[in-house]
């Protein structure tokens, strides 16, 4: 287990004796504190951590990382130099680690954690289906490794640091989600990480107002690969067009995914079942494999595809595989909610993306009953906002029954689905989720319908679910 004297040589380079109290995790929550603790004390405007430091040694925490000088408060160490004052004595916890800056700090002693550990990590990338193939991936690996994952989407240059921070000796593997939006940052969190496996899941449209294009971020997805080392492997999809040429940016073994017979590992007979899962069929090299696994939607296949390929480099035998496969029911997202009046609400509503949405409502395509589909702006998408709605509206309009859009770029949606074909009846456009629940609260909806509510997190379209699940 981590200790005190560990976050101290990690800083300094100084290993002190009579440090050896144990750290039982990081945090930047003060809420969230657990006895022996190390707080960090993020900066902020709003919220500033160091105005919770005391919070945080009342919940037990041993030491608080500040960037503050809080000496007239607390016990405290100056290390602002990175070094140990020859006459320093290590007080009693609980005390504070004045650092230059506390992220840093963090990151830093994140790394040199992971590098005291012998683990292989499995780092996990792409614009959509990130977090559900983490999950998955970690199901799998724990039929046989004690298996580590980040949680939730602590996914960025603080969450990594702080999930590195919970792995013990125990461990022997790791899976960890790394999300993009600036290009450098995979390569800084691979830095931390070192992962041994990189997975791409795909390149998308979502964040490209801050990355700029799809050409810019599937450079930065392809951070990850470059990061490899020559005896690790590259879980790439050969469906992508995108990620397929990431092979040539990497010294690693390569094993392509897909739906093309060509991939490595790959997969045909693909039958959505609606709420009940898939059927697929599965080769690799010359074995053929008939699965139905608990995840919803066909886009799923490739989520099974990625999850298999990991299993396999890592020395897992079928049977393994496969009940990883079967025991990853977390559907992390996508809630199915049937309401008293007995209509169907799929509620997508943590975000959204053309590509998210598109797989959302091809799920929608294989339910039984009327479909309607409530679909907000999609945000982020910078120079494809345009295309990336108008796609969700064509598609939209070959499957759904009603729509209804809600937001400014709503508006997109439901123009691209009447000129598709769709009749304006069949269309009805708000600009807020408030107008939205008024309006929807008036309709009835029952048995035979299914409405898949979906939006960027921004608009909270979850309001939408909350308030039908209320009025029925």
């Amino acid at each position: 287990m981590l200790e005190i004297a560990d976050v101290l040589e990690a800083l300094t380079g100084y290993c002190p004796e009579h440090a050896s109290l144990v750290i039982s995790e990081a945090a930047i929550d003060s809420r969230k504190i657990i006895p022996a603790a190390m707080f960090v004390a993020l900066p902020g405007e709003r919220l500033d951590g160091h105005d919770f430091v005391s919070q945080a040694f009342e919940r037990g925490a041993h030491l608080a990382l500040v960037q503050r000088d809080l000496s007239t408060q607390f016990a405290t160490l100056d290390l602002r130099q990175d070094t140990l004052p020859a006459d320093a004595t290590i007080p009693q916890p609980p005390f504070c680690l004045l650092v230059k800056d506390t992220v840093a700090a963090l990151q830093k002693i994140a790394g040199f954690w992971r590098r005291r550990l012998d683990i292989r990590v499995v780092g996990v990338t792409g614009s959509v289906g990130k977090s559900t193939t983490k999950e998955l991936v970690a199901e799998v690996l724990s039929q046989r490794y004690r298996t580590l994952k980040n949680a939730g989407n602590l996914n960025n240059e603080i969450g990594l640091p702080l999930t590195l921070l919970r792995l013990g000796p125990g461990h022997q593997r790791a899976v960890l989600e790394m999300g993009f939006y600036v290009p450098g940052e995979i390569t800084l969190l691979c830095n931390l990480a070192r992962p041994q496996i990189g997975v791409i899941t795909n390149v998308g449209m979502v964040h490209a107002e801050r990355a700029g294009s799809q050409e810019v971020i599937a450079r930065g997805k392809a951070e990850l690969v470059e990061a490899l080392p020559e005896d690790g492997w590259a879980i790439l999809n050969y469906d992508d067009p995108w990620v397929r040429p990431m092979a040539e940016k990497t010294k690693a073994r390569v094993l392509y995914y897909g739906l093309d017979p060509a991939a490595d590992l790959w997969a045909d007979q693909i039958q959505g079942l609606g709420l009940e899962g898939i059927r697929l069929r599965l080769h690799y090299q010359n074995e053929v494999l008939h699965l139905r696994v608990p995840l919803i939607g066909r886009h799923s296949v490739h989520t099974v595809l990625r999850a298999a390929a990991v299993g396999l480099v890592e020395g897992l035998n079928w049977h393994q595989i496969i009940n990883g496969l079967k025991h990853g029911h977390n559907q992390l997202r996508m809630v199915a909610v049937t309401t008293q009046s007995g209509a169907l609400i799929l509620d997508d509503t943590y975000n959204a993306s053309p590509e998210s949405t598109l797989a959302a409502l091809n799920l929608l395509a294989e339910m039984q009953g009327r479909k309607v589909a409530v679909l907000g702006d999609m945000l982020e998408l910078g120079q494809y906002e345009r295309q990336g709605h108008e796609m969700v509206g064509m598609r939209a309009a070959e499957i759904v029954s009603e729509l209804v859009t809600v937001g400014t770029l709503g508006h997109l949606i439901a123009s691209a689905a009447r000129k598709a074909g769709l009749p304006a009846s069949a269309i009805t456009s708000y600009d807020t989720v408030s107008e939205a629940i008024t309006n929807l609260q008036n309709r009835e909806f029952g048995k035979k319908d299914v409405l898949l509510i979906k939006g960027s997190h921004g608009l909270h379209m979850e309001r939408i679910v909350a308030a039908l699940e209320e009025e029925s």
